[in-house]
């Protein structure tokens, strides 16, 4: 799967290490919390490292939303994969 354009660029300055990667951690421990699933922190992280943010975060709301679903994370998971 490739990488987004963000964090290509990033790469690309390599400033510190931390700084890169710390908008990836911030959407991916977002995902994390909106979708009630820290087991998976570090795939929220990589998820974000490859997808636009805006269009993870406007999912796992819509998904969070959604008071019938019992497992959130894996739900989200197919919905992001169904639109691929």
């Amino acid at each position: 799967m490739p990488l987004s354009e963000d964090y290509m660029a990033m790469l690309k300055e390599r400033g510190k290490k931390s700084k890169i990667y710390a908008k990836f951690q911030d959407v991916g421990l977002t995902l994390t919390n909106l979708l009630g699933d820290p087991k998976h922190k570090a795939l929220y992280i990589k998820l974000a490292k490859q997808h636009d943010a805006d269009k993870l975060l406007n999912l796992a709301k819509r998904v969070a939303g959604m008071k019938n679903i019992k497992n959130r994370g894996a739900y989200f998971m197919r919905v992001l994969h169904a639109k691929e």
